[in-house]
């Protein structure tokens, strides 16, 4: 066994299972073998490579190539601006919902981030000790993360990659789940909470983050615009004004206008995936009761709201059509598994 396999993964090796049949792994010199089905799995840069094709009927769409591919050439967010454990600190705090998320996840907590991109959330919610695992399709944006990670020596932070539709955890293994942005670029969303959920511990959380049905509608405006008249209107979109590096401004322009699938969901049909999943709802973001406010400093996100009335709901989401376009049309569902 060599460090290449990384501290975390070495040391919690029996929480993972194989994506192909479940059974036990081991970790060797070279690599992760199965013990069961003997599937043999690469890795690389200390990233075990144990994704595994979604297994599906032919008549529906598998999307998860051209995500992938998409990513590969575009890895989203970047690194330009991090260069320490100190500027990435100091940049993710600015963000409030990743500064709430470090003062309220318990220290010591396990935490799995399903589809962690280049892995900023993931390294940024290590620091404070808690034992996190970034999990992506793409090899390049676990890369930078990897690189990241190395760079600044933190050792509670394990980059993985996986299909989230074939999980490489056992069931009940985190006490969080993030996944953010990611479940609306797949094939079957409401399979892919099923899948992830099912990974929460009895008593843990999941946090979603999804595209909005109504909320998106100016974005997708924005979108046919550059389709029909070409790029050169970017000038459209109040974020790319306000991003101050050319590469961020692409990764933000591709991700948003670019990319080659994505679906759109409102607050009820989320939350019907929560009861799906046996899991009870904590509240969602923007709210849907008056005010209909979205994160504030103050706000406590584990402890339960009552969920808006038909007609609240009704008012908060339509409310997303002028809301939304702000931050691409965005809300999050949190949940707690029973």
């Amino acid at each position: 066994m060599t460090c290449a396999a990384g501290l975390v993964l070495r040391e919690h090796r029996a929480l993972f299972r194989c994506p192909k049949c479940a059974g036990a792994i081991d970790i060797g010199t070279d690599g992760v073998t199965c013990s069961a089905c003997g599937e043999a799995f690469e890795l690389s840069d200390g990233i075990p490579l144990l994704f595994w094709p979604n297994d599906q009927h032919a008549s529906k769409k598998d999307v998860t190539d051209a995500v992938r591919a998409f990513y590969e050439e575009t890895p989203f967010p970047n690194y330009d601006d991090f260069d320490s454990v100190t500027s990435l600190i100091e940049k993710a705090r600015r963000g409030l919902y990743a500064r709430l998320l470090d003062e309220q996840i318990p220290l010591g907590a396990r935490v799995l981030e399903c589809g962690c991109g280049t892995g900023q959330l993931s390294n940024f919610l290590s620091i404070a000790g808690r034992t996190v695992f970034g999990t992506d399709i793409c090899l390049n944006s676990l890369k930078l993360g990897q690189a990241f990670r190395a760079k600044n020596d933190l050792r509670s932070v394990q980059f993985v990659q996986m299909n989230l539709f074939r999980p490489v955890f056992s069931p009940g293994t985190f006490d969080v789940v993030v996944c953010n942005g990611v479940l609306h670029h797949t094939a079957d969303p409401a399979l892919g909470f099923q899948s992830i959920a099912s990974l929460v511990k009895p008593g843990g959380y999941i946090l979603v983050g999804l595209y909005h049905r109504y909320g998106r509608l100016i974005t997708n405006t924005r979108r046919l615009i550059f389709r029909l008249f070409g790029d050169r209107w970017q000038f459209l979109d109040p974020n790319l004004r306000e991003i101050s590096t050319r590469a961020k401004r692409r990764a933000w322009f591709m991700d948003q206008y670019k990319h080659p699938h994505e679906s759109r969901h409102t607050i009820g049909e989320a939350v019907r995936w929560l009861g799906g999943a046996g899991m009870s709802l904590v509240k969602t973001i923007p709210r849907t009761r008056p005010p209909f406010s979205n994160l504030s400093e103050a706000e406590r996100l584990f402890v339960p709201e009552m969920l808006g009335n038909a007609v609240e709901r009704w008012e908060a989401e339509l409310g997303m059509i002028f809301t939304g376009s702000r931050e691409g049309g965005f809300f999050t569902l949190i949940g707690r598994k029973e």
